[in-house]
């Protein structure tokens, strides 16, 4: 075996160029080696002239005839440039023309990881012609491009001729041959080496070899990044729009910068147009994405629509830059213009709009957040004048070591303003020190103290405009002063049981708090309050800082965690006792307005990934009538599953619109069948009735959305139909009937 080095700017450009997938071989489904050329020769020397590339080569035998100035290497023959190379059987090189073939079971890889095989290829030094047969590039990103001739013109574009390309995998699970879902070809492909680039003339899309489909314009990239494009259009049937066709053009403005503009036309109503710009930044990332119409609206409470029609649309723009490795800053804007845009194009189904900035300060031991919130409501009854804007909220948090008791102090400052343009004012300001220390003892019980003092300023203003009498507070300044103390003790306990291993954790708390100031004070952010599993041992168990749970209370509880091979089970059960006689300011309904709680706990199961179940539960400690009870099931796999949800809270509050009770049953499921197939379907069913709700006035049985459809998917193809019935309407967002199909070719750029 002889290894020598040659210095040829046609050998390497032209590897260059060829290692690029330009090429189509009449057969896509031909089984390709993956491991690397092998063996590979040592590294070229370092060029001695600017204009030379080192290329160095390996063969089982070199021959040099001196009448026809040809070198010809064969047997095993590979070449290595910098991150490309190619194997032949049989490689020619003439000294004299330049000109250099490569000859039988050539293989050449590029830097990118793509794969040409071809029969033949002749280039020359100066790259001006070259000229393959029979080839097939695999793509590093799973598709095949595969043409019968390949020719180099003088702008160094490489022509194809008769080529196709699938992004589909060519063989089975078993490694058999099968035909691809789809294919392209075309007549004429050109590759644009400088671009990585691949553009098809005169394409069309083949279905299953039967369905054939013009695609013109058609662009692929040889790198696996992003091409611009028109993608694959959407279809969709709705009450309120009739017909709807969207079909999208993405352009790739610059490696980190990209534009998607949609054009939406309807059969009932005005087109519409939307677009996203997307861009990634030194310090982080953002996205603006917008939609604007011109149409008559129907009024949120129903009617007839107005005959003038006027511009109708919506934004939403996010982002988040990393300014250093302390700083960030975190943003958001979502507006539309009317209450019911959202909901009649289908664009997004919530009731209210929130906007907000973050700036963040984070290190190891503090805290810092300066960030505002605004929020447009889209239900029906709400003024938007009683809708809070919080601007600014100011909160700073850092920790300290003890150095007397060895525990840990965590200070805290608080501020916050909330404005509405039509109701209650509100501007609140806390100073917050807690300590606390963990401590082990002999026989293994965790013990906690915990000591907390914090001191308030509140002034509001206008307190007469909000209409639940807990939630006013008394206008003017007042101010307030909290203290709270606990320990908090668990015993784990570990055994074996079952075949697994069992962790049993009895747990009693003791928490007190003297009389505080609360119905004084505005309440903001502590209204939704309930007695859940989650903060049954919670200092306080109001959900914000508004209102304070004063009193001493003794709470006890169990947890329990059981895991064999395939099994965990985890659960939790606890209630609290009052042990003053002080009337609670909280709600009857609550679990907590009595002296004794009611009781809560938490169920979970999981087998494998096949099965979880999640039930949380609220017992009435007197009637033992279950006051909260959620379940979350999930049954079978990625591709064949079911998931049950049940919600029902009977809590008897009829004052405080926060803790209305309500009965919600959701499902969801997917059947999967013949390798490729599946129906799915999802349904959202109201179970409250009007004494539970009388001003939602439901009937005990009010289906509010179901959705069942079909799909196929395989690895390069997914087609799928849902039909989906919205049972009732806001305002121009009708009730009935939606179909939409969606159409996407993986590893093609389209949707």
């Amino acid at each position: 075996m002889s290894l020598r080095s040659l210095s040829l700017g046609a050998l390497a450009a032209g590897l260059v160029a060829l290692a690029a997938p330009a090429a189509w071989a009449q057969d896509l489904t031909k089984p390709l080696p993956d491991q690397p050329i092998s063996p590979l020769p040592p590294a070229a020397p370092p060029a001695t002239n600017a204009n030379e590339v080192p290329v160095a080569f390996a063969a089982d035998k070199v021959e040099y005839a001196q009448n026809s100035q040809d070198v010809t290497a064969t047997g095993n023959v590979v070449l290595r440039r910098d991150d490309q190379s190619v194997r032949a059987d049989k490689v020619t090189w003439n000294q004299q023309s330049g000109q250099i073939v490569a000859t039988g079971n050539v293989r050449l890889i590029d830097e990118n990881g793509n794969q040409l095989f071809t029969d033949r290829v002749e280039l020359t030094d100066e790259l001006k012609t070259g000229a393959m047969e029979n080839l097939l590039i695999a793509l590093r990103q799973g598709g095949r491009l595969a043409a019968l001739q390949g020719q180099r013109i003088e702008n160094g574009n490489v022509i194809l001729t008769k080529a196709a390309y699938t992004g589909c995998a060519v063989e089975d699970t078993d490694g058999c041959p099968k035909e691809p879902s789809w294919r392209v070809t075309a007549n004429q492909v050109v590759y644009d080496e400088a671009g990585d680039r691949i553009t098809f003339k005169n394409a069309r899309l083949e279905l299953f070899n039967l369905i054939k489909l013009p695609l013109p314009g058609l662009r692929i990239s040889t790198s696996g990044g992003s091409v611009g494009g028109f993608l694959v259009p959407d279809f969709r049937v709705s009450p309120s729009n009739g017909i709807e066709v969207s079909d999208s053009y993405y352009w790739q403005i610059a490696k980190n910068r990209d534009l998607t503009g949609t054009l939406h036309v309807f059969s009932k109503v005005a087109p519409m147009v939307s677009g996203q710009y997307r861009a990634l930044t030194e310090h982080g990332a953002y996205q603006i994405t917008g939609y604007a119409t011109s149409s008559s609206r129907i009024p949120i409470s129903g009617g007839n629509a107005t005959s003038d029609r006027s511009f109708r649309g919506y934004v939403f723009a996010n982002g988040r830059f990393q300014l250093d490795p302390n700083w960030s800053v975190t943003a958001s804007i979502r507006r539309t213009t009317d209450r019911t845009f959202l909901r009649r194009y289908d664009i997004s189904r919530d009731d209210r709009l929130r906007s907000m900035v973050d700036v963040e300060r984070i290190d190891p031991n503090s805290y810092l957040s300066i960030s505002g919130w605004a929020t447009q409501t889209l239900r029906r009854g709400v003024d938007q004048g009683q809708v809070p804007l919080a601007l600014p909220l100011i909160d700073y948090r850092r920790r300290f070591d003890d150095p007397l008791l060895g525990g840990r102090i965590e200070a805290q400052v608080n501020t916050l303003a909330i404005s509405r343009k039509d109701g209650q004012d509100t501007q609140r300001a806390f100073a917050k020190a807690q300590w606390s220390l963990r401590k082990l003892t002999g026989m293994g019980q965790e013990v906690t103290f915990t000591g907390l003092v914090r001191g308030d300023v509140y002034h509001s203003s206008d307190n007469d405009l909000t209409l639940t009498d807990l939630y006013r507070g008394e206008a003017g300044w007042k101010t307030r002063g909290v203290a709270t103390a606990a320990v908090d003790v668990r015993w784990p306990l570990i055994g074996e049981v079952f075949g697994g291993t069992q962790v049993l954790t009895p747990r009693v708390q003791l928490v007190a708090t003297p009389k505080t100031a609360n119905l004084s004070i505005p309440n903001e952010d502590a209204r939704a309050i309930d007695l859940e599993d989650s903060n049954l041992f919670a200092l306080n168990r109001f959900p914000g800082y508004d209102r304070i749970e004063d009193g001493v209370r003794f709470t006890y509880g169990v947890d329990w965690q059981f895991e064999r091979p395939r099994w965990r089970v985890k659960a939790n059960v606890g209630q609290s006792v009052r042990l003053s006689n002080r009337e609670s300011i909280l709600p009857d309904g609550t679990g907590l307005a009595n002296k004794t709680s009611d009781i809560v706990g938490r169920t979970e199961v999981r087998y494998r990934d096949w099965i979880t179940f999640t039930h949380r539960y609220r017992v009435d400690k007197d009637s033992f009538a279950v006051r909260r009870n959620e379940i979350d099931a999930t049954l079978g796999n990625s591709q064949t599953y079911a998931e049950i949800g049940y919600t029902k809270l009977n809590r008897d509050i009829d004052e405080v619109e926060d803790l209305r009770d309500r009965e919600e049953l959701r499902f969801a499921g997917r059947a999967a069948f013949l390798n490729y197939w599946s129906v799915f379907g999802s349904a959202v069913v109201n179970l409250t009735d009007r004494s539970e709700d009388p001003v939602y006035g439901s009937d005990g049985f009010q289906p509010l959305r179901t959705r069942i459809g079909a799909a196929y998917e395989d690895d390069c193809l997914q087609v799928s139909l849902t039909w989906r019935r919205d049972y009732q309407a806001t305002g121009d967002a009708r009730k009935g009937n939606s179909f939409q199909l969606r159409f996407a070719l993986k590893n093609i750029g389209f949707k």
